[in-house]
């Protein structure tokens, strides 16, 4: 454990109450974090955990240099408002009036419509991890992916799906306009004014940078392997790097800024997005801002191949956080709650100012609901129901593992912070109780719009039953991909062929026409619902959904 911190005798107290959250990353033999907590401006914990290097034997210190993923996004919308402010583009423009190349589809998204995920196009990312895994894909590949579609995921401002690809456009934009690098402007407008001396935006994973932690990935036989992004053009969605003294110097501006963006530039950055339908999410632009325990919380989380980090505020108590890994298994969100638990537990002797924790649903309540399914046949869209850790009730969304609702009394809610789309609500008055059979229709909704799920079998048909007729070859036009599919016993799988590799999907028969599906691929972790379309009793092709890409149409072309 590297510790060069010397703080107040509060912040001794801290300190050494939040010593045991991380003394299992206190390891010689493996990766792990960075940790830095400041409280009105004082730092009392800034620690490194771990290795910054397995293969040289490096420890994490306060000064490693570490990848923050998507906890990035903030600088771009703050990079796309310092333009508005230079009045060299307005945020409500249309992003074709900056990349005329891009088609309209469903509408054209304005760029604060990309800055809250609510722009509707499909994500360059999503589509190459679907067709080509973790192939790396060459520099231009990401807007060509992107000027390809034909179909969007739906119309700007209807709903909100995290898209790295809207904000991969965005740094197209300020590069555009700017008539800069984007790395150069981050720099020139961004983090040197700020004297974030030790940050900066990196394309790729194959470069080399000073005093920067190595990124590592868990094998199956304990080992690791580095962790590489399939692109060598990272910008605005996520490529930053920094150490935990650079953020905590941000995060205190971000609570109060002055040195960086006007008081309006401000107010826009923290004023999250309204639906079209009037429901208001919790993103802003690049933060999201919800409620924990009573007080208001600012933060983003990130997702690096082989790494993490959690950037987190609470305004009203001058609290600041930030957590950064490279490859230790570590929920780094509940690491930043449990901080805040024990922080701000004796606050106010006498005036708690953290109220209760926040409810799960209870899976023995709902029991009838486990194990079920629906289907929506409109949108694609596969929801069901598991037991979640600690007896919660799960959803199970697009054939992903079940994530605990939180039960609001009326309705069972997870929210933005929790799945990255949505928010996603039930009726807690439609699921079945103890006793009572689960309903054969069902309501869930999405970003406000309803969507109409039909059970699907309790008994689903086999792969072999149920998958034969599927097989064969396939064209996926907005992939520029072909794709075959299998049957081997009772081994279904899905393979497509992109441009630059190929990714591998079990499928699972859950009716006769709809599969759910994940990819096998440790790195990607993709998962979703499959659901055939027939023509005259033959099939004519399939749509395939995941969390992040809607109704991918694979045309069949032959046996």
């Amino acid at each position: 454990m590297s510790d060069t911190t010397f703080p107040s005798s509060a912040g001794r107290g801290h300190a050494a109450a939040l010593d045991p959250l991380f003394q299992a990353f206190d390891r010689s033999d493996a990766p792990g974090l960075v940790v830095g907590v400041a409280q009105h401006g004082e730092t009392f914990y800034r620690r490194g955990f771990g290795l910054a290097s397995i293969e040289h034997a490096i420890a994490n210190t306060p000064a490693t240099r570490m990848a923050i993923g998507s906890s990035s996004k903030h600088f771009t919308s703050l990079a796309i408002l310092l333009l508005a402010e230079d009045g060299k583009l307005d945020v409500d423009d249309d992003v074709r009036r900056h990349i005329p190349e891009l088609p309209v589809l469903a509408g054209a998204p304005t760029l604060r419509q990309l800055m809250t995920h609510t722009g509707g196009h499909r994500c360059y990312l999503d589509l190459g991890l679907m067709s080509e895994g973790m192939a790396l894909k060459p520099r231009g590949s990401a807007l060509a992916a992107q000027v390809r579609q034909t179909r969007a995921n739906f119309a700007p401002g209807e709903k909100m799906i995290y898209s790295n690809g809207g904000y991969h456009l965005l740094s197209i934009v300020i590069e555009r306009v700017s008539g800069q690098g984007f790395e150069q402007f981050l720099t020139a407008r961004i983090f040197g004014p700020m004297g974030m001396h030790d940050t900066v935006s990196v394309r790729s994973d194959l470069e080399i940078h000073r005093g920067m932690a190595t990124l590592h990935v868990p094998r199956e036989d304990g080992g690791w392997r580095r962790g590489i992004f399939p692109s060598e053009e990272m910008s605005g969605d996520g490529a930053t790097i920094t150490t935990v003294d650079d953020m905590l110097r941000w995060l205190a501006h971000l609570r109060a800024p002055g040195r960086v963006g006007r008081e309006d530039t401000w107010r826009q950055m923290l004023t999250p997005a309204t639906f079209h339908n009037g429901l208001v999410n919790h993103y802003a632009l690049g933060l999201m801002r919800h409620d924990y325990r009573g007080v208001e919380v600012i933060l983003h989380a990130g997702g690096v191949v082989g790494g993490n980090c959690q950037m987190i505020t609470v305004p009203s108590q001058a609290l600041d956080i930030i957590l950064i890994a490279n490859g230790v298994r570590a929920n780094l969100v509940e690491l930043s709650h449990r901080i805040i638990d024990i922080v701000l537990a004796d606050a106010m002797p006498g005036r708690p100012v953290l109220g209760p924790p926040r409810r799960k649903a209870s899976a023995a309540r709902f029991a009838p609901m486990l194990g079920t399914r629906y289907h929506v046949p409109a949108s694609g869209l596969l929801f069901g129901f598991a037991e979640a850790p600690g007896g919660a009730l799960g959803l199970c969304f697009m054939n992903g593992a079940p994530q605990a609702l939180w039960d609001k009394g009326e309705v069972l809610r997870l929210g933005l912070e929790d799945l990255a789309v949505g928010p996603l609500v039930l009726q807690a008055g439609d699921l079945a109780l103890e006793g009572q059979p689960a309903p054969v229709a069902l309501t869930l909704r999405e970003s406000g719009h309803a969507e109409h799920g039909e059970r699907l079998p309790d008994m689903p048909p086999s792969n072999a039953e149920a998958g034969a007729v599927l097989v064969g070859r396939y064209r996926a036009q907005d992939l520029e991909a072909q794709a075959r599919v299998q049957l081997e016993g009772e081994r279904l799988q899905l393979r497509i062929f992109g441009p630059q590799g190929s990714q591998g999907m079990a499928l699972q028969a859950f009716s006769h026409g709809v599969f759910g599906w994940h990819t096998a691929q440790v790195d990607v972790g993709l998962n979703g619902a499959l659901s055939v379309c027939f023509d005259a009793g033959r099939v004519a092709g399939f749509h395939l959904d995941s969390w992040r890409t809607r109704r991918m149409w694979f045309e069949r072309i032959g046996d």
